[in-house]
């Protein structure tokens, strides 16, 4: 065999499990009336092509700080049939362990799962132009006060599970649209 060959015969490999790999979004955001998938779903997808194609998917997660920022990051490693690490990508995801209603484990579970699956998003090439982290303005858009607003509205809610879900709902909403929708529902919550 050629020297250079066994890198192509690696690509070859990874571009038909991005071209054979269909990761749906199955989940569903009710108060954010949003569809997502999440690292669960992507891993379950790529079960059978790894099996395919002889390659095991290595995932490791990190907790670094720089400054005041705590962050998880994340390392998916294709391996391929010959046993060598063949391609990396690493995403990070912020650690808030102020987050209303969670454990500290829950936060730093939530930024791994997080991480997780934008480190696949890139190895694997999935699109989520279509996914509320897509429609994000990163920063441009200031949504702390309506966030506030929402947080006062979930406190009248009575029952745990609608309001840990209520919550849940508003901390990951990251567009003034996501949040108008939550807020749209919550009124009908407090008023049920």
């Amino acid at each position: 065999m050629i020297k250079n060959q066994k890198p192509i015969k690696q690509m070859k490999q990874l571009i038909n499990i991005q071209a054979e790999l269909k990761a749906p979004k199955n989940q569903f955001n009710s108060f954010g009336k949003y569809h997502y998938r999440n690292a669960e779903d992507i891993l379950e997808a790529l079960k059978p092509l790894l099996k395919k194609h002889e390659c095991v998917l290595k995932l490791s997660d990190e907790i670094k700080e720089v400054g005041s920022v705590t962050f998880v990051e994340t390392t998916a490693t294709l391996i391929f049939p010959d046993g060598k690490d063949g391609i990396k990508v690493t995403a990070q995801a912020g650690i808030d362990l102020n987050a209303k209603g969670m454990s500290q484990a829950q936060c730093f579970g939530a930024s791994s799962s997080y991480a997780r699956k934008y480190a696949l998003s890139g190895l694997f090439l999935l699109d989520d132009s279509k996914d509320a982290d897509a429609t994000n303005t990163h920063g441009k858009e200031d949504l702390s006060p309506l966030k506030k607003k929402l947080w006062s509205m979930i406190e009248k809610i009575e029952e745990p599970v609608k309001k840990a879900t209520a919550l849940k709902s508003v901390t990951d909403a990251t567009t003034s649209e996501q949040l108008t929708r939550i807020e749209s529902r919550l009124k009908e919550l407090i008023n049920e």
